[in-house]
């Protein structure tokens, strides 16, 4: 426990050295000098409490909030000092939502504690004392072997001994980490793999030395030291070897392995990233308002103390014969008799500070949230995926957005590729009909006829068939005998399976044209030329990086001669060209990249056994070194990949996905500016930006690109500037690559931002995932401090996704890791117009009322406490009742603003969609502007003014209004100012709502019903656990007076009468987009009487007036009310979203 705390603290790191020693089977040295390292145990814990800390942890969470931590205080300054409220009266509303964010938060935590006991309770088998036995997964320590059977994950990060399968290969899927579903072959050394028994493990004396635990699932450095006969052979161990947990085991009856990593040390753990928080923009105002509220509240608790004693100055109001001071009294400090009755106002009007915003708030947005994965219009079919929601916090933000950053490959594009052409020999060729045509010729060959490759075309096909990691996949897969059956020439008994996409369109082109990869075993590599079965070892694989970017094969060919075959970008590959037609492959790489296509250089070397056994000893020398091993086999990989014999190029083809041009047109309607950032090259990015729309074909392009220093770069800068400014009128589209860029933001930044600015669309070509970071935080954090949003499928765009205000991922054929680092996650670019335009408006416009509305009934609330203090001598006597203080925010205003925050629609989906531009009339957070929260203010100051005079003018001063001649006494006179309230804030959030559904109308009336009910059983029963019961019969014999009833009406109708002529002005006289489509919207469909009564039936609520209003204007008819899912209807022919399937069919006005 001492070292846990220790650990905890950071004075005893669990990791001493950079490396750890794993002694397979745990047989540890038996001399004294030994000292066993300390590993985590096999327990997967994502949980965040505990039965202990769950009180203590939660309470110190929500008391961090500023809203929280004050109302603490306010309670405890009421059990401390003689307050003219109850305690309960802010306890109450306090400990209601800290339950209930505790309930929340606790049962979310409960679920993750379940899934974990099932994880860490899994059965697994383990080889102990020369047998395999049976445990829970959680006992799994390092250094245990590990049998793992077909189709099962492995409980840990297992270091692969040996299978069942001949040289110790075994196929995995990591769909669920980075969501490949290709298969990966992992390799064991030769001295371990014959070990496939619990015998020979058991005797198997071996050490593996390996790096401390690191996230990258792609890197993992290591050698085993297998001990035979005394001797002492050492093996590098990659990622090749690494089985990582939670990957499964495909197509291998069994394999073992030695654990390395364990529990929260498997690399799996340590990827459960703990995102930065991200705080909308409507957060940041509403804390800017609560500080403004704070001030105002401080403000008439400073006045109230200082008027109370300018009052009290006269003695005859300051010690009145009805109410003299005891001696301790008088004789008390005047500094803490000012404080005390400070800190009683405090408390008087700390209402005005809304405690249940916070947890109303939460509420809608996780409810809300929901809305997302229940659209049927953001459901792709085809694959079977829902949008997902991975944050709620910022579900409002989607309609705040100002840019958009979007990757191509596979965001913009399907990242399906389709082999379109190549340059062999400086000679383009088309495939047609699964033949290899020179262009400019036909294919004029009869069917069935196999044309003969020149060696030049021979030797590329090979080159492209052999270099690449493609698996292949059949019904029964038992070894590299049955591949090469499987293979001969029935290719539809096989899939091919590759964590390119690229990779696998080219091994399918290879095989219809005649160069058939049949299999491999790890060792050797077999193709079929024609059904000519040529076989290859396999020596080496260097592996592709994103430095390098190109990847190469050492192969041992059936003559004996060792090549090595290399492919990657031609920035890449051309460069380190000896021979071969250099120029005339450039020129046809760029051709192919003006089309749109990917291009892929293909090169080859042949090494004379002397140069092979300088490369095989380097290899092997920088494979097994423990520190650097990185930079050595980069330092290596560069000495073998040069003298190259340039071979060709191929062009493939990635469509664009469906409807980009129209999602892109939307969005640059709605005035958000869309960039592109891609690693493409220069060419096929500008391509792929005509093709989708985001480049238009009247655009002039500017171009900052291949820069070579810092005043090259400036002088280009001053000239796009100058072109902007001399041809204004015209858009411009500037593209800019991965090297100008950093030049331009070394020294001359304000200047590319001024002109990225005047540019509506921007393409950054030749980006690093951390440059297109970069550019995110640029435009992020620029003076106008635009939102951003973020879009693409890959791990290269995890880092703009998690540094844009909003990230989305794709969820396409690259992996999940942008899934799992994004905030939603979406199947298809083209479902990023709905998200926006009309989740996204929908969003924004609900919260935004929602926080204004709460201040303004907030407003109402406290204003008459505070105006009644003047005609009490600031004696600090309440105006309500405490139990309406607790339960006004809690219960009678509560529900129809949570209602009106889930369903509110300004106008219909379809309307939002088709009409873009409504998008600008919430941009730039205008519903929560200083304006509008003055508004909502000061509207609340002058409703709260009618509430108090109107009821105090009512009641006069000997004015009697009771049936027995009796007067209104001060209890009756507050709840008459209550009662008027809650109606009138309650038919105030009727005014603002457009969109009425049966919940609308359940919770607003139901909560008025509510209010007078309660107020009847409070008031006329004698309650036995109360110790006083001033409310007693007080609201029946309000309700009794006719007068009261007449002012409660009267009020309700000046204080609301204002606010629909304001309306009715500002809709005819400065309508906004928003108020024109809702009008338009109106006429083309139903009037608003039948908006108020339609119900889903098509039949109205109200149908005597209906019929009435029918044979008298004939409009009211409800075949016109009904909703007609045709095909002619532009609107409602593809949509069945949750939104639109409202039980108000028809839109209100």
């Amino acid at each position: 426990m001492l070292r846990w705390i220790r650990q905890q603290l950071g004075f005893d790191p669990p990791h001493q050295s950079e490396t750890r020693t794993v002694y397979i089977a745990n047989r540890f040295p038996e001399h004294d000098h030994y000292v066993p390292q300390k590993f985590a145990d096999n327990r997967i814990i994502s949980s965040k409490y505990t039965v202990w800390n769950f009180v203590p942890k939660n309470l110190f969470e929500q008391f961090r909030r500023i809203a929280n931590f004050y109302f603490l205080i306010i309670f405890l300054v009421q059990l401390m000092i003689d307050t003219p409220t109850s305690p309960i009266t802010s306890g109450l509303p306090l400990f209601f939502v800290i339950t209930v964010t505790a309930i929340k938060q606790g049962y979310e935590d409960w679920l993750r504690h379940k899934a974990d006991n099932e994880v860490n309770g899994a059965p697994v088998y383990v080889v102990r004392s020369g047998s395999l036995v049976q445990t829970k997964s959680k006992n799994i320590r390092v250094g245990d072997i590990v049998r793992v059977a077909k189709d099962e994950t492995f409980p840990a990060d297992l270091v692969l001994l040996s299978s069942d399968r001949e040289g110790g290969t075994c196929h995995i899927t990591t769909a669920s980490l980075d969501g490949e579903t290709n298969l990966k072959t992992h390799f064991a050394v030769p001295e371990t793999a014959v070990a496939q028994s619990v015998s020979r493990l058991e005797a198997l004396v071996a050490i593996i030395e390996c790096q401390q635990p690191e996230a990258d699932l792609y890197r993992f450095i290591g050698r085993i030291t297998v001990t035979q006969q005394e001797e002492e052979i050492v093996r590098p161990l990659g990622s090749e070897n690494l089985l990582l947990r939670g990957a499964r085991l495909k197509n291998t009856k069994e394999i073992f392995g030695v654990a390395v990593y364990t529990g929260m040390e498997a690399k799996m753990a340590l990827n459960y990233k703990c995102k930065s928080q991200k705080r909308s923009a409507v957060e940041k105002s509403m804390n800017t308002f609560l500080l403004i509220y704070l001030g105002i509240l401080l403000f008439e608790a400073v006045l109230s103390t200082i008027l109370k004693y300018a009052w009290q100055a006269e003695s005859k109001w300051d010690e009145p014969w009805y109410n003299q001071k005891t001696e301790q009294d008088r004789n008390s400090s005047k500094i803490l008799r000012f404080i005390s009755d400070f800190l009683a106002f405090l408390v008087l009007y700390n209402f005005i500070i809304p405690i249940s915003l916070y947890v109303t708030v939460e509420m809608q947005k996780f409810l809300g949230s929901f809305f997302i994965g229940w659209d049927i219009d953001l459901y792709h079919e085809e694959t079977d995926q829902k949008a997902q929601v991975n944050t709620s916090d910022l579900n409002e933000e989607l309609g705040q957005v100002e840019y958009v950053f979007t990757d191509k490959t596979g965001t913009l594009t399907e990242n399906e590729m389709q082999f379109r052409e190549c340059s062999i020999n400086g000679i383009k060729y088309h495939e047609i009909n699964g033949k290899l045509v020179p262009e400019g010729t036909t294919d004029d060959y009869p069917d069935g006829y196999l044309p003969r490759l020149s060696g030049e075309e021979e030797l590329f096909l090979k080159a492209v068939s052999l270099c690449h990691t493609v698996q292949i996949s059949y019904d029964q897969t038992d070894g590299l005998e049955d591949s090469f059956r499987h293979a001969n020439g029935i290719s539809s008994q096989m899939e091919y399976y590759a964590s390119s996409p690229d990779e696998k369109a080219l091994v399918e082109a290879t095989e219809r044209i005649g160069v058939t990869f049949a299999g491999s075993n790890g060792e050797n590599m077999e193709i079929k030329t024609f059904g000519r079965s040529e076989k290859y070892k396999l020596l080496h694989v260097l592996e592709f990086d994103a430095n390098r970017r190109r990847m190469s094969v050492i192969l041992q060919t059936p003559s004996g001669e060792k090549v090595l075959f290399t492919k990657g970008a031609e920035s890449s590959i051309l460069p380190f060209i000896r021979s071969g037609e250099i120029e005339k492959t450039r020129v046809h790489v760029d051709e192919f990249a003006l089309k749109g296509l990917r291009t892929l250089v293909v090169a080859c070397r042949h090494f004379t056994p002397e140069e092979y056994q300088e490369v095989d000893r380097r290899l092997n020398e920088a494979r097994t070194a423990l520190q650097q091993r990185e930079e050595r086999l980069a330092e290596v990989f560069s000495f073998i990949e040069k003298d190259l014999e340039l071979l060709g190029a191929t062009g493939v083809e990635d469509k664009l996905q469906e409807k980009v041009q129209e999602t892109i047109e939307s969005l640059r309607l709605a005035g958000i500016k869309v960039w592109v950032l891609t690693g493409d090259k220069h060419e096929t990015a500008v391509s792929v930006s005509l093709s989708c729309g985001h480049f238009h074909r009247t655009m002039n392009i500017l171009e900052l690109v291949q820069q070579k220093s810092d005043n090259e770069c400036a002088e280009q800068l001053r000239r796009l500037a100058r072109r902007i400014k001399d041809d204004h009128v015209i858009q411009h589209g500037l593209v800019v690559d991965g090297a100008s860029l950093s030049l331009a933001l070394r020294e001359h930044e304000k200047l590319f931002m001024d002109i990225c600015r005047n540019c509506p669309a921007v393409l950054c070509c030749r980006m690093a995932p951390l440059q297109k970071a970069k550019v995110v935080r640029l435009i992020k954090t620029s003076p106008e401090k635009p939102i951003t949003l973020a879009i693409g499928d890959g791990a290269n765009d995890v880092s703009m996704i998690q540094e844009a205000h909003v990230g989305i991922g794709i969820m396409g054929k690259e992996g999940r890791q942008a899934v799992r680092n994004s905030d939603y996650a979406i199947a298809r670019f083209r479902f990023l117009s709905k998200l926006l335009l009309v989740h996204g408006h929908f969003y924004y416009i609900r919260i935004a009322n929602l926080v204004q509305y709460f201040f303004y009934k907030n407003v109402c609330f406290i204003t008459p406490q505070f105006l009644y203090q003047f005609v009490c001598l600031f004696s600090q006597q309440t105006l309500y009742d405490s139990v309406y203080l607790t339960l006004y925010n809690i219960s009678f205003t509560s529900l129809p603003i949570l209602v009106y925050s889930l369903f509110e629609q300004l106008v219909h989906p379809h309307v939002l969609q088709s009409k873009p531009a409504l998008y600008r009339d919430i941009s730039k957070n205008s519903l929560l502007s200083f304006k509008s929260f003055l508004y909502w203010t000061l509207l609340g100051f002058s409703h709260a003014l009618v509430f108090f005079f109107g009821s105090y003018l009512l009641m006069g001063e000997d004015t009697s209004l009771m049936g027995n001649g009796k007067m209104f006494g001060n209890w009756t006179f507050g709840t008459l100012v209550f009662t008027v309230m809650v109606i009138t804030v309650t038919l105030k959030l009727a005014l603002e709502t457009h969109f009425w559904t049966w919940m609308n109308h359940f919770v607003t009336w139901g909560s008025i019903a509510f209010y007078f009910i309660f107020s009847l059983f409070y008031g006329g029963i004698i309650w036995p656990f109360l110790h006083a019961q001033d409310m007693y019969f007080v609201f029946v014999q309000l309700l009794s007076s006719g007068s009261a009833w007449f002012a409660i009406i009267i009020i309700v109708i000046i204080c609301l009468f204002p606010d629909v002529i304001k309306k009715v002005l500002y809709r005819h006289v400065q309508p906004t987009s928003t108020q024109k489509a809702q009008h338009t919207e109106t006429h083309k469909g139903i009037s608003c009487l039948d908006a108020m009564c339609c119900f889903s039936d098509g039949e109205t609520a109200c149908a005597p007036v209906g019929r009435l209003m029918e044979r008298m204007m004939g409009r009211c008819n409800p075949s016109r009310l009904r909703r007609l899912w045709s095909d002619p209807d532009p609107f409602n022919s593809n949509d069945r979203s949750i939104l639109t399937l409202s039980p108000m069919e028809a839109t209100s006005c």
